[in-house]
């Protein structure tokens, strides 16, 4: 059986990933539909060749050339199913754009992702990495979401408790390659509260609650990303490079005993460290090599200022977890995922 469209071959990604490397796979094809997804993966199987799902390519590193069929999920559609006077359920396809579902929402009045506003890439990624900022993340408005499941090549449901969601994680990383998402539900309402917890937030929006919409709040956050974080498509990044580690408190006093202008936050499981401030603490805000650095706003964000390869990025990100680990004691872990051999 032929895939609806026959695959490109030997394709450059650079255009498919945010940071920009020039990785390369032996075939790619846009999967516009579920029939495209059952064609491509028949293909696959038929051809006997390894499979990446690409989406918006925001939260990948590619190291070298894949020997396989990338699935680029291109699935669009967008629509708001009204439950009552109050709450709507927002329908997206997969290959739908975040940032712009986060808008079209806020536009129509109802609150629950606006604070996930400028998130890069797709509706279909945003469950795999349970995305999350200022306060919010995808598993509090996630209702369900159909998938793929290759194990029986069946469509399934799959509920937010389904996804086993965590701190930037989900029961899609820990079965990798099962699942390809094809569309996310998520419950939205007129009334939620607002979260504002954070100051860059309320400093921009108005001091009249009246005014106070989900669209000002997008805006708001829009305006605080925009302030720190660089545009992909004029500086190569794939937003924040490591995830802010939970440590216990016995962990958090000896550290902050040492280091009094520790950030963190309290959470469950104990205590949220901002990794930004560890990776500036230790001297690498700001630091550029001849082809990639760290973005001198935002030591989170890993930059890719001039050609620089998948190992340029991962040679650098392995040096700041050993330059925090032995000041700090800390073990960073990276949050996106390598394509490729690491070393």
């Amino acid at each position: 059986m032929k895939p609806a469209c026959s695959p490109c071959e030997q394709v450059d990604l650079v255009d498919l990933n945010s940071l920009r490397v020039h990785a390369s796979a032996s075939y790619l094809i846009d999967v516009h539909s579920v029939d495209d997804l059952n064609h491509a993966l028949a293909w696959a199987e038929e051809h006997n060749v390894p499979l990446q799902v690409l989406g918006g390519g925001s939260n990948l590193v590619f190291v070298d050339h894949f020997p396989g069929l990338v699935l680029h999920m291109a699935m669009k559609g967008r629509q708001l199913e009204p439950l009552d006077d109050d709450q709507a359920m927002l329908v997206l396809k997969a290959g739908e754009n975040w940032h712009e579902a986060v808008l079209f929402a806020a536009r129509a009045g109802y609150r629950g992702i606006e604070n996930l506003a400028l998130i890069p890439g797709t509706a279909g990624a945003a469950p795999v990495q349970n995305i999350g900022a200022y306060g919010v993340e995808l598993c509090d408005t996630l209702e369900s979401l159909t998938a793929l499941d290759r194990s029986s090549g069946q469509l399934v449901t799959l509920t937010a408790a389904d996804c086993c969601f965590g701190y930037r994680d989900s029961r899609f990383k820990h079965e990798p390659g099962r699942y390809i998402i094809v569309e996310i539900r998520l419950r939205l309402s007129r009334s939620a509260p607002f979260r504002l917890g954070y100051g860059d937030l309320q400093a921009r929006l108005p001091s009249d609650d009246a005014q106070l919409t989900p669209l000002a709040v997008a805006q708001a956050v829009m305006a605080v990303r925009q302030e720190k974080l660089p545009d992909p498509s004029v500086l190569p990044n794939a937003g924040s490079f490591f995830k802010n580690p939970v440590v216990s408190q016995v962990e958090y006093e000896r550290l902050q005993a040492d280091f009094p202008g520790l950030v963190s936050y309290p959470v469950e499981q104990g205590v949220k460290l901002a990794a930004g401030w560890l990776i500036d603490q230790a001297g690498w805000k700001g630091f550029r090599n001849e082809r990639v650095g760290v973005h001198d706003r935002q030591a989170l964000v890993l930059i890719n200022h001039s050609g620089g390869s998948g190992r340029d990025i991962l040679a650098l990100a392995r040096e700041i977890r050993a330059s925090v680990q032995e000041k700090f004691g800390v073990a960073l872990e990276m949050e996106p995922g390598i394509v490729g051999t690491e070393t």
